[in-house]
């Protein structure tokens, strides 16, 4: 398994895609494309409007502040504080924890991003109210500088595929995504499977959250959250129009529904169980 939903790899991207990938990961900061905006590359045309639709907004800063906001305006469940004695009894160490703590620093910055930047996507495709001359993204392109140039770029361990994994660590990286989830069938977060390299801080992790998820504190945070990404994203819509005569109406609902598929679920989920994580003293 490579990907949990079809997806076009970083690997195997080329032309445009591949450029619109670099250009993704300049502006996040991040060494990684997240799963999202592979997905939308499946999707003919979908990405170039998706990513020239949102770039402007990133390069303003728009969306870096929006993130913020809904950052500091998070509710998140109470964690408690994992003393570092902790980590080291079940043999995680210094530069594990360190380590773990980039992966974790790299999600809590992408996921209140792409969370608010995919709300305004779905604003635009299922309430149409304006369209302008379609915009792309090519090769050719001159790139501005990054929104966040300044941050040094966060290096990711390599995504690994279930069958990379003991049966043990693929069974408790199903356990945790199932953690907070909308469905039987959610998408694979891919954090977990940047966090796989260490299955005992996915074991830690898996304590400290499925009481939450229990007591439905875990939930009632996500759904709190998606809500109000959801009033940030139409709010932007509202005043940024979208080139839509780039996609067929037929094209428009897909997407929309590709898109939903993560803001509704993967990606509002994450943005607060990476929250809470962090929360809990992780990393250097």
């Amino acid at each position: 398994m490579t990907d949990p939903v079809a997806a076009v790899t970083e690997a195997e991207a080329t032309g445009e895609i591949a450029a619109i990938f670099a250009d993704i990961r300049a502006v996040y900061g991040v060494s990684v494309v997240n799963l999202v905006w592979r997905h939308l590359a499946t999707f003919p045309g979908a990405l170039p409007w998706a990513w020239g639709t949102l770039r402007p907004l990133y390069v303003a800063g728009i969306i870096a502040e929006e993130a913020d906001a809904l950052r500091a305006a998070r509710r998140l469940p109470a964690m408690p504080t994992v003393p570092a004695e902790v980590f080291a009894a079940v043999g995680l160490s210094q530069d594990d924890m360190r380590q773990v703590g980039i992966v974790l620093d790299a999600y809590e910055r992408t996921n209140p991003m792409a969370l608010v930047a995919l709300s305004v996507l779905e604003q635009h495709l299922t309430d149409p109210s304006a369209s302008i001359t379609p915009a792309s993204i090519t090769p050719e392109q001159p790139r501005e500088p990054p929104v966040r140039g300044s941050e040094a770029d966060l290096s990711l361990p390599p995504l690994l595929r279930l069958d990379q994994m003991a049966p043990t660590t693929v069974a408790l990286v199903l356990r945790l995504n199932r953690i907070g989830a909308v469905g039987n069938d959610p998408v694979l977060a891919s954090m977990y499977r940047n966090l796989a390299h260490w299955p005992a801080y996915l074991g830690l992790a898996w304590a400290l959250l499925a009481p939450l998820d229990a007591e439905g504190r875990l939930s009632a945070a996500i759904a709190e959250t998606l809500a109000a990404a959801r009033a940030r994203g139409r709010a932007i819509a509202e005043r940024e129009p979208a080139p839509l005569d780039a996609l067929s109406g037929e094209q428009r609902a897909e997407v929309a529904a590709a898109i939903g598929r993560f803001t509704g679920d993967a990606i509002c989920r994450m943005a607060v169980i990476c929250g809470a994580l962090r929360s809990a003293g992780i990393g250097a």
